[in-house]
């Protein structure tokens, strides 16, 4: 199966659907990645968000820009790879950022720097298998 028939997947999967809705997601992800519960929320909307074309629209950018195999290391139950907050820049662009900066009162480079941090646990979790799915 690969990478964007798992996210689809995900993405249809009544489980991951009732993961991410609730707070158990975000409680999960912001005690691992030590990231402020808020922030950690508006990363999983952004995750989410259709107009992006959801998990698997996201994953296909970050595909688009080169880093296939760190989308991969995050599908799989290997180790998965960490992503510059140059990496997060590039492929959710200036806007995104500066308005995930602008909503929690800080720089542009320490948005990227927090949404590099969070992007691959909530990816990581949400993938079948993994420990949003094991939870429900």
């Amino acid at each position: 199966m690969s990478i964007f028939e798992r996210a689809k997947s995900m993405a249809s999967s009544d489980t991951a659907k009732n993961m991410a809705d609730s707070d158990t997601l975000k409680k999960m992800v912001a005690g691992e990645s030590g990231e402020d519960p808020g922030l950690v929320g508006e990363v999983i909307n952004m995750v989410k968000d259709p107009s992006n074309g959801g998990v698997s629209g996201l994953m296909k950018k970050f595909q688009e820009n080169g880093l296939g195999d760190t989308v991969k290391s995050w599908a799989g139950s290997g180790g998965s790879h960490q992503i510059s907050a140059e990496q997060v820049k590039k492929v959710l662009g200036e806007g995104r950022i500066n308005a995930i900066a602008s909503k929690f009162g800080m720089s542009a480079d320490d948005a990227c720097a927090k949404v590099a941090n969070i992007l691959p646990v909530i990816l990581t979790k949400l993938m079948p298998g993994g420990a949003a799915a094991a939870a429900a």
